[in-house]
């Protein structure tokens, strides 16, 4: 079975937010992922994942949190001074929280200029921060209009550019299935540069369980090809966050 993670940013809303770190510990969870872990002092969010046995899998740059902001900017020409103070804010969060991952977003942004710009941004960035693994996540149009990274096919063709050993794709079969219509082909596709791994109900994003997608055969799957990552629930829950929770048991089936 995957080792399941919790998105603390969408999951447990119910809760405050320092209070979802017990929650998640006591649904199973061993893992937890926040995308914008910056309200609070860094300090209370270790003191949670201590207290309850919680390893930080991921989190996102740029901080703060991007509601009603730019939604990430290292495609973003002319931003690089304020990609790289802002990659170091979050460099410092991952090393107290000893996270796994951060998720570099790319922002809104199109063409060869943006492109340049968020190659020579990631480039920097894993020169930078050499022993901290860094991913790259496309997004689908829809969810996020305008986004740069809108493209599988696209985020490979960037980290064999890139071609850097800590920098790797974050895969959201969510996304994949927006963006290409076929989870499956994708992943067989990418497979071999992705170091995390979201889920959500298809075709709505609420839990992955009794949609168009067959995530316990896809979990079985990722047991035998060997995937030792973890599998992030990113969903927004139908109800109370504890009563949607079954599909971490289907895959037992």
């Amino acid at each position: 079975m995957p080792r399941f993670a919790a998105n603390l940013t969408l999951l447990f809303k119910e809760l405050p937010f320092l209070e979802r770190f017990e929650a998640a510990a006591e649904a199973g969870f061993k893992a937890v992922e926040v995308l914008f872990p910056y309200d609070d002092a860094a300090q209370l969010v270790t003191r949670q994942l201590t207290a309850n046995g919680l390893h930080m899998v991921l989190i996102n740059t740029p901080p703060p949190n991007y509601t009603g902001g730019a939604r990430g900017f290292a495609a973003t020409p002319n931003g690089q001074a304020r990609f790289q103070h802002d990659f170091k804010r979050t460099l410092r969060y991952a090393q107290e929280f000893k996270a796994s991952h951060i998720h570099i977003m790319a922002g809104k942004a199109e063409g060869l200029v943006a492109r340049k710009t968020f190659v020579e941004n990631l480039k920097w960035a894993a020169a930078h921060a050499p022993r901290q693994s860094l991913t790259i996540e496309p997004i689908n149009t829809v969810d996020m209009p305008g986004y740069f990274l809108n493209s599988f096919d696209l985020a490979a063709d960037i980290l064999a550019e890139v071609g850097a050993p800590n920098l790797g794709m974050q895969f959201d079969a969510y996304h994949a299935d927006r963006i290409t219509g076929d989870i499956l082909d994708c992943w067989a596709k990418h497979r071999h540069l992705v170091r995390h791994i979201q889920i959500g109900g298809i075709p709505d994003r609420h839990e992955p369980i009794r949609g168009e997608f067959d995530y316990p055969a896809w979990f079985r799957q990722l047991d035998l090809e060997g995937y030792n990552g973890w599998v992030s629930g990113e969903y927004h829950p139908r109800g109370r966050t504890s009563s949607g929770l079954g599909w971490m048991s289907a895959v037992k089936c």
